[in-house]
């Protein structure tokens, strides 16, 4: 969020009227965003006061409190906390589900984001800190509140990873923001440079789907190339051993058993009339039907070794 007396000091008087009513516009909106959020976990008028204050306004407290400048701009101007509330008895009474709403919250929350990114540098910079703490607490700025926001209601936080960039249009807006004022732009179109910027690169990382890649996609890329690898080490072993041979063990039998596969309908068919008549041959010269149960075990081992004879 803005702090009106640093920045009056480096904008004319309209620029600073500007940037205070899209500041005050920026808390209502992420009042709101908070407000939504309220719903959908079921809380009750509490529960979406204190989601839209913290979605609105922590992120600019906690900025102001690491720089130690002073009580939060946020606690002592009353319009910041009533912003707040405003945007929570909206998302209380308003679904706000149709698709051009939606698509109306994420550009003006790109144009937020952007605005306090640059804020919180420029803030920083302004009270004689160096590049990397600009960077930190613009980017501070701009997400603090949804972090915590998340965090309260028992989820993590969105910016963490699996959702369209958001973190990364802040940094690269505080980071305009530094190099700009290191440049010599002044402080007002400086802001104006890295709101647009931070806000066009958070369109178009929601139009496009922008994610940055997890640790689950690295650790997937690395099985892959460990398959590839482990197939291509495979045919080269086998392109040096060449074709494989038939195993020794295989000898009459299995050549007798892929033989009988082999047999046609026809020459099984009459192999079976055959056995059928030696076994009506067989049961006549028998005397009575336990040699004849003889005689077809006797005839069954000779099947299985032709080198043996059955005795009747």
């Amino acid at each position: 969020m803005l702090d009106g007396s640093s920045l009056a000091l480096h904008m004319p008087a309209s620029l600073t009227d500007t940037f205070r009513v899209l500041d005050l516009c920026g808390v209502l909106l992420n009042g709101i965003l908070g407000g939504l959020i309220a719903r959908r976990k079921n809380f009750d008028l509490v529960g979406f006061v204190v989601l839209a204050m913290l979605t609105a306004t922590a992120g600019g407290i906690l900025r102001d409190v690491m720089i130690q400048a002073g009580p939060p701009f946020a606690l002592t101007d009353p319009y910041y906390l009533y912003t707040a509330c405003l945007g929570a008895t909206i998302a209380w009474f308003v679904p706000l589900t149709s698709r051009p709403t939606r698509r109306l919250l994420v550009v003006a929350d790109a144009v937020i984001l952007g605005c306090w990114a640059a804020t919180g540098a420029s803030k920083a910079l302004t009270h004689g800190l160096g590049v990397m703490p600009a960077l930190l607490l613009g980017c501070l700025t701009a997400i603090g509140g949804s972090m915590i926001r998340d965090v309260a209601v028992g989820e993590t936080p969105a910016v963490f990873g699996g959702n369209k960039l958001y973190a990364i249009p802040a940094l690269i807006a505080a980071g305009t923001q530094v190099l700009a004022v290191r440049a010599g732009v002044a402080d007002a179109h400086a802001m104006l440079v890295s709101t647009a910027v931070g806000a066009g690169l958070c369109v178009l990382a929601y139009w496009r789907s922008w994610q940055l890649p997890v640790i689950s996609d690295r650790e997937r890329r690395r099985a892959g190339r460990r398959s590839g690898a482990g197939a291509l080490v495979g045919w080269r072993r086998a392109l040096m051993m060449g074709p494989l041979k038939a195993p020794a063990w295989r000898g009459r039998a299995g050549r007798g058993a892929d033989a009988g596969t082999s047999l046609g309908p026809a020459m099984a068919e009459s192999r079976a009339e055959t056995e059928a008549a030696e076994g009506c041959e067989v049961r006549e010269d028998c005397e009575d039907r336990e040699d004849c149960e003889d005689m077809e075990r006797g005839a069954s081992t000779s099947s299985k070794h032709p080198g043996r004879t059955s005795q009747c």
